[in-house]
């Protein structure tokens, strides 16, 4: 028997195809890194403060990548079909959550619905003449209701409901075709 280093890798590469569980979590894992990179990028760099909408959003992509790098180690072991069914499903739900929170805070921001009052409408309790300057000088409020940045009319809560949208997509593909297998 003649094996060579090409028959084992495209075997391999072969057998990684056709595992849809693996595919669907490194795919949802990629995306997840990718965003959260782009959010620390937009915050760290472009000095676009999150609000705290934007930062209770991130909470799905800080369960996702790690999660899914699980899920994608799972699968690459041969773990039992249920486990992999139970991991994808978990991601499909808290990447549809967060879609849910994306529009919500979209709607927020084009004035659809009122938003939290800790970071929409007016500000109070700002205290005395002279503590508002102090405050002033130190504090950056950050509101839910201003958009900060667009590109092609959506914000950034909007590029995350579809990314969420995405996500959840793919995690329910790789659910359906292992759970078919």
């Amino acid at each position: 028997m003649n094996v060579t280093l090409h028959a084992t890798a495209a075997t391999s590469t072969a057998q990684d195809s056709a595992n849809p569980a693996l595919m669907a979590a490194l795919a949802v894992t990629a995306l997840a890194a990718g965003t959260i990179a782009g959010a620390w990028y937009f915050q760290l760099v472009l000095d676009i403060r999150p609000c705290p909408l934007c930062l209770e959003q991130r909470y799905a992509y800080y369960l996702a990548i790690p999660l899914g790098a699980l899920i994608a180690l799972a699968a690459g072991q041969k773990a039992p079909r249920a486990v992999l069914l139970a991991g994808l499903a978990i991601l499909a739900l808290a990447a549809l959550g967060n879609a849910v929170l994306g529009t919500y805070h979209a709607g927020v921001e084009w004035g659809f619905w009122q938003g939290p009052t800790d970071c929409t409408g007016p500000i109070g309790g700002l205290g005395s003449a002279g503590d508002l300057l102090k405050r002033l000088d130190t504090v950056k409020v950050i509101r839910c209701d201003e958009v900060q940045w667009r590109l092609f009319g959506l914000s950034l809560a909007g590029y995350n409901v579809l990314i969420s949208l995405l996500m959840a997509a793919i995690a329910a593909w790789g659910f359906v075709r292992t759970a078919r297998r």
